[in-house]
């Protein structure tokens, strides 16, 4: 089966990431991979502390993702899986693609600010050349109806 891999951030964009991934997955009879990536740079501290971090930052993306993965299967009819990595997120989120074999696009989404489209969109279209998938962009002012009539 196809996969549609979104990442999970905490920006405003990723809604309509999410969105659209899950859309295009209930109308082409695909899945929805969602990968969040912990920064290593949240551990640096004592080793018993680092653990605790570590741990909160799993519990808070399960809670995240638990809000975007009942809306998902409760709305589009797609029940997602949850990637947890820790690393740089573009190093990361190449390696999970060359990984699964079952990724067959990578969406993101733009953010609307004045400066760009945001940091991971910059960076990864800079990799796109060697990337095995597609990446689809997604406007991050787009609205939820102009997003149901495009997928």
């Amino acid at each position: 089966m196809r996969k549609f891999l979104v990442v999970l951030d905490d920006s405003r964009e990723c809604l309509n990431a999410m969105r659209f991934a899950a859309m295009r997955a209930n109308h082409t009879g695909g899945g929805v991979a969602v990968l969040s990536v912990i920064p290593p740079d949240e551990f640096n501290h004592w080793i018993g502390v680092g653990d605790i971090m570590r741990e909160e930052a799993r519990e808070r993306i399960q809670a995240h993702f638990e809000v975007f993965a009942k809306w998902m299967r409760d709305r589009q009819n797609v029940d997602p899986e949850l990637v947890i990595r820790e690393g740089e997120p573009v190093d990361e989120i190449i390696a999970h693609v060359q990984e699964d074999p079952e990724i067959g696009v990578l969406v993101l989404g733009a953010g609307t600010d004045k400066k760009g489209p945001g940091p991971l969109v910059s960076q990864m279209t800079r990799n796109s050349g060697t990337l095995p998938v597609p990446i689809t962009i997604v406007p991050g002012d787009l609205s939820k109806e102009r997003l149901e009539a495009i997928t």
